[in-house]
Order: structure tokens, then C-alpha cells, then sequence
């Protein structure tokens, strides 16, 4: 490995020289290059000169300090740097040792490899990493790299000395609103089927990690240049879910402790959020339909009631005609009579002018007679 940074770590009045190495390695995640889409040729970032507007090389881009606020740059040399009077430039010094426990996982930002620098520095440094194993400590220090002090963490770790490096405490964020709050309310056995699981599920095995998703991306290059086309990978979320959690932990467990039977076979009871949804559409539609089939059928009502408003309306009004017909029929006897005595008072009249002349004219009639009979005599 090569070596990114020389210095000392300082324990008391005792001084370890070391070389700093990269612990970590980034060149393995998937990284991509930006292209032009129309040619798919590389897109190259240049840097240009603000006030001229020329391309800058790398061998004249220096240092510039901007306050915040302020728009003024100040121009700072590695000479200034250098003359500043920082005695952690090239010295991890020791400040305490603590339990590991205590330093706040949030605060690692960075891992290096501590190893002794020259023969002279390897008894010191075996003496260091050796206590810190024993002891179980980590020891904390600061240290400036790269024109930056920042806080460090010492710890031993497979016969090497590691040193983090801390993020300051101001540098941390609060949890202020991340979490659910302490309302919830978790059922006893709950928690202790949690815990059961996770004695369950047994210890890790590093080997066995590896990154996925640069595999498929690597799978997916390799697809294209060939000339095949790409697989399409199977979805395997359904969507939000509502789980039964003591069903789903009991049913973890069994499979974590790879027992069959019952506990295995036990199903968790799972109520989809979208099927939810779908409900509440499916209802919201049913009431939609519902209210347009009151609206169309609300003209149909209305046009039935004129319908048989009217037929009642005709209904009273042929009653009334047929009482008014009842009531005619009812008078018309009474009249006809009267109009049959007229009549028959007229005929009375002509058959009693009939019968005084027919007895007139008998009379006249009958003297003739008597007087013929007289004058015959």
C-alpha cells in the first residue's frame, strides 16, 4: 500500500512515528461517467478561469478562503498553512482514553491504517496497540490532514492500529422529528419475540456480503455490448403493507431457527394499503353510481308523479262529470213527468174540444131529429 501521510502519534512523552494508508476502497462501487446522449461520446469537465475565460491546468489551481457571507476569495498558499501554528499538522495527539461504546457511530467519517514508520517506531507502536487491545480502549486525539484538524479515534484491529476520523460535535445533526415519538404502545410479547429473533438469527458472516446491484450493473454492461438484450428483473414488492407483526415475528423466528411444524407453516396475517385504497375507490364508486343512478332515476320519479298526479287530476274530473251526470239523471225523472202532464194536458184539452164538439154536434144533431119526428107527426 502507499502511504498518504506521515507523521507521529504522541502518548505522553512518548513519540510513535507512523505512515497513514487508506483503510477503505471506493473503486469498487458502481460509478458512471456522464455522455453526451446524442453521440454517447464522454463528457470532459474543464476548468476555467472566471475573469478570462480560459482553461485552468491543474498545476495552477491553488488555495482560496471565502467567508460565509461574503463574496471576497483570499488566496491561501501551502507557505501559509505551513507558518500556522497547528501542533497537530503532523501529530495524532492523545487526549484520553474511553470505552468505544461511547463514541457515537455518527461521528466516524473516515477509516486509515496506522503502521510504524522505521524501525525505531515498531516496540513503541506494538507497546500502544497492545494495551489498547487489552485494556479494551479506544484512545482520542486530534490530528490535521490535509490543512483540515479534525478529531480522531485510536483503536487496535487485527494487529494494526485504526484511526477514525470524528466529525465534531456541533457537525452532528438532532434526531428532532425522525422518529414516531414515544406514544406507541408495543405489546410485551412483542418485544420479546424482537429479541428472540435476534438471537435467532446467529452471527455474520462476512464473506458471504457482497454488492448486488454492482453485479447486475456489470451483468447489464456486459448484455449491451454484446448485443442482447437486457433481462428484465422481477418486482418483488407489493406495495405498503399492513402487517400482523406478532404473526410475522413468530413466523421469523421459526424460519430463523429453521424448525418446520406449526410455527413455520403459520401464515402472517397481511392486509395490503392499496387493496385499502381500492375499497374506499370501489366504495366512493358504488356511492358515485349510487347518486347517478338516483339522479337518472330522480327524472323518471318526477316524470311518474306528473303522471299520476294527472291521471288523478283526470280521475277527480271524470268524477265529478260522472256525478254531475248521477245528479241529471236523477233530476230528469222528476221533469219528465211534468212534461208528460203538459203533454198529456194538451192532448186532455184537444180530446175534451174533440169530444164538446162531437156532443155538439149530436146535440144539434138530435133536435133535427126530434124536430123531424115532431114535424112528421
Amino acid at each position: 500500500m502507499r502511504s498518504i501521510w506521515n507523521g507521529s502519534i504522541t502518548f505522553g512523552l512518548v513519540t510513535i512515528p507512523v505512515k497513514m494508508y487508506s483503510a477503505t476502497e471506493r473503486t469498487s462501487s458502481v460509478s458512471f461517467v456522464r455522455i453526451h446522449e446524442a453521440d454517447g461520446a464522454q463528457i470532459r469537465y474543464r476548468k476555467i478561469c472566471e475573469l478570462d475565460g480560459e482553461e485552468v491546468p491543474n498545476e495552477e489551481v491553488g488555495k482560496g478562503y471565502q467567508a460565509p457571507g461574503d463574496d471576497t476569495i483570499v488566496q491561501i498558499t501551502d507557505e501559509d498553512l505551513a507558518r500556522l501554528p497547528m501542533p497537530t499538522a503532523k501529530t495524532l495527539a492523545i487526549l484520553a482514553f474511553v470505552d468505544p461504546a461511547e463514541i457515537d457511530p455518527l461521528q466516524m467519517d473516515k477509516a486509515y491504517y496506522l503502521g510504524p514508520n522505521g524501525s525505531s517506531a515498531v516496540k513503541p507502536y506494538t507497546v500502544l496497540r497492545e494495551a489498547l487491545e487489552h485494556r479494551r480502549k479506544a484512545a482520542i486525539g486530534k490530528v490535521a490532514i490535509r490543512g483540515r484538524e479534525s478529531l480522531a479515534m485510536l483503536r487496535a484491529h487485527d494487529g494494526a492500529l485504526v484511526m477514525h476520523s470524528l466529525l465534531w460535535p456541533d457537525q452532528l445533526r438532532p434526531a428532532a422529528g425522525a422518529g414516531p415519538g414515544a406514544d406507541v404502545r408495543i405489546r410485551e410479547n412483542e418485544l420479546t419475540l424482537a429479541e428472540t429473533l435476534m438471537d435467532s438469527l446467529g452471527e455474520l458472516d462476512p464473506a458471504e456480503l457482497h454488492d448486488e446491484y454492482r453485479e447486475a450493473v456489470e451483468q447489464l454492461a456486459a448484455q449491451k455490448l454484446s448485443g442482447r438484450t437486457p433481462a428484465t428483473a422481477a418486482t418483488t414488492g407489493s406495495g405498503g403493507q399492513v402487517i400482523d407483526l406478532t404473526a410475522a415475528l413468530e413466523k421469523s423466528v421459526a424460519a430463523a431457527r429453521g424448525t418446520g411444524g406449526a410455527e413455520a407453516d403459520r401464515e402472517a396475517s397481511v392486509t395490503p394499503i392499496r387493496g385499502r385504497r381500492t375499497a374506499k375507490r370501489t366504495a366512493a364508486k358504488k356511492s358515485g353510481t349510487a347518486e347517478a343512478a338516483a339522479e337518472k332515476s330522480a327524472p323518471k320519479k318526477t316524470a311518474a308523479a306528473k303522471t299520476t298526479a294527472k291521471k288523478a287530476a283526470a280521475e277527480k274530473t271524470g268524477a265529478r262529470r260522472t256525478a254531475a251526470k248521477k245528479a241529471t239523471e236523477k233530476m230528469a225523472p222528476e221533469k219528465k213527468p211534468a212534461t208528460a202532464g203538459k203533454r198529456t194536458g194538451k192532448s186532455a184539452a184537444s180530446s175534451a174540444k174533440g169530444t164538446t164538439g162531437a156532443a155538439r154536434a149530436t146535440a144539434k144533431k138530435a133536435p133535427a131529429k126530434k124536430t123531424g119526428k115532431k114535424a112528421s107527426a
